[in-house]
């Protein structure tokens, strides 16, 4: 009896031990999501709105001016195949379009490597560190086949302007004028000095646009407080959970490897064919590639930041779950893997892009070749996934070159003594009256702002239009488009920034507004 009694009392002892472990995991479960925080860029600022009043005049001018630049086919192919006529018209057009810009005496203009163009706008303030503004006006290919209206059109359909480049980049490359002429118009002259750079042949690695002028900036000693460039967006319905559009500021971009893989073997008749072509052989070497996905890094890299930043604007139970990445990480990384745009902020990406291979019905190849992307994690190096691309396929007889590789991008400051972020915060706030989190996040595409890592360790990527999940494949794909409204706040928006730049000192933190 005595010892059945005391397996009683030490089963209820484990009973109560477990429940008060149970209670105070559901406590710090729930401390974490409605009590604590992860640590935010306070707000300095009292929100404002309507920041720039555009005229009717205006408004139409900055549209035209839009589906003028969209009307020039400014493509670019590979680094030795660009329409360069298109991209010297270009050039002659917005000298036509911004006089006023061209025409500063306190703005310099250069071409740089014969298409690119640089601007120099002096401020007033010469102790005010400058900083920089980046955008592309190239794109890629758009044949007609496919799209509603031709792609170079600039066709205007209910509220859209239809065009290749209308979100990748020209948006950005006219906007970014446009704002300056509108701002020189009302005799304006910025006290801290400030740079554009508009590159043409971003969508080709950029290495004589934005290489070279980063090298001129460099040479010149140059150093940037901040740079901004394409890269990241307003993100309205994207984020499952998310009820309200949220601003997504890029601090980091992946890296890249391009390979080649090459398979060789004795050509033949089909009618005694090998037991292996060379077909086969790199078919089922792409098939592992495709069927081995690179190991999840969740948790690794700046994609933690973004949900413990946005933890609060999840619905619930998304935010018990994104207030408590220490318990729930593994749960969530698993799910991340089910969407493409998720999954590849959590790895390393493979893309198979090019297949060639065959020259007759009747004949055996001598070879096959296959070109392969990936897209590199914040956590990676590319000489890691090579050794583990080389583990995968683990068959000698495919031959594995470097096209180009190189490694991600230093990931930029995101704190409260970040000036390029409190000027985004506020900007941003002032001019989407929607949008209540900005927050850091990841660019897994490349832009032209890798090329200027010398000259400012702040490199920021958002382009400012609110995004939906029906644009981002528009993005490179059929009938990309822009509304009239988005463009228009975009054009607010760099209106507003150019202005807020001018701060001298941050203020200190505004009391009455929560943090971001």
């Amino acid at each position: 009896m005595a010892g059945g009694s005391g397996r009683r009392r030490a089963l209820v002892a484990a009973g109560a031990a477990a429940v008060g472990a149970g209670l105070a995991l559901v406590g710090a479960v729930l401390l974490r999501a409605y009590v604590l925080r992860a640590p935010a860029v306070p707000r300095l600022w009292a929100r404002r709105g309507a920041t720039a009043a555009f005229g009717a005049g205006e408004r139409l001018e900055l549209k035209e001016a839009l589906r003028g630049a969209i009307k020039i086919p400014t493509v670019s192919i590979s680094p030795e195949d660009l329409n360069t006529t298109a991209m010297a018209e270009f050039g002659n057009y917005i000298r036509k379009v911004f006089p006023a810009v061209f025409s500063s005496e306190f703005i310099q203009h250069e071409t740089v490597g014969e298409y690119s163009h640089l601007f120099t706008v002096q401020g007033s303030n010469p102790q005010m560190m400058p900083y920089m503004l980046l955008a592309h006006m190239d794109v890629v290919p758009a044949p007609p086949e496919g799209w509603e209206f031709p792609p170079f059109s600039a066709a205007e359909h209910e509220g859209f302007i239809y065009g290749r480049g209308t979100l990748d980049n020209k948006n950005s490359a006219i906007g970014i004028l446009q704002a300056l002429e509108f701002l020189l118009r009302r005799n304006y002259r910025p006290q801290r000095s400030f740079y554009i750079g508009i590159g043409h042949d971003e969508e080709v690695f950029g290495r004589k646009g934005a290489m070279e002028m980063a090298a001129l900036l460099e040479a010149r000693g140059v150093k940037l407080c901040f740079l901004l460039d394409e890269g990241s967006a307003i993100l309205d319905g994207i984020v499952t959970g998310v009820k309200k559009p949220v601003a997504v500021i890029a601090i980091t971009e992946k890296g890249s490897i391009t390979l080649n893989f090459t398979v060789e073997k004795e050509p033949g008749h089909s009618s005694f064919p090998p037991k292996e072509t060379s077909i086969g052989i790199l078919a089922a070497a792409m098939t592992r590639l495709e069927q081995n996905p690179l190991r999840n890094l969740f948790g690794h890299g700046p994609e933690l930041m973004t949900m413990e930043h946005l933890a609060s604007e999840f619905t619930f139970p998304l935010n018990l779950i994104m207030s408590n990445l220490w318990l729930f990480s593994p749960i969530v990384s698993r799910v991340l893997t089910w969407k493409p745009s998720t999954n590849a902020l959590i790895r390393t990406t493979t893309a198979v892009t090019m297949f060639n291979a065959g020259v007759k019905l009747n004949v055996i190849p001598s070879s096959a070749k296959a070109t392969v992307n990936f897209r590199i994690h914040s956590a990676e190096k590319a000489t890691e996934v090579l050794e583990t691309v080389r583990n995968i396929i683990a068959d000698d007889r495919v031959k594995i070159d470097v096209v180009e590789a190189f490694d991600p991008l230093p990931t930029s400051p995101w704190d409260d003594q970040s000036f390029g972020v409190h000027i985004f915060q506020r900007t941003i706030l002032d001019t989407f009256p929607d949008v209540d989190s900005v927050v850091p996040g990841t660019c897994i595409g490349n832009t032209d702002s890798r090329h200027f890592t010398n000259v400012t360790k702040a490199i920021y990527r958002f382009n400012p239009l609110l995004l939906s999940s029906d644009d981002l494949p528009r993005i490179h794909g059929f009938n990309e488009r822009i509304s009239v409204e988005a463009y228009e706040k975009q054009v607010e928006f760099l209106f507003q920034l150019i202005q807020n730049c001018d701060t001298e000192e941050l203020p200190e933190p505004h009391t009455s507004s929560h943090e971001l």
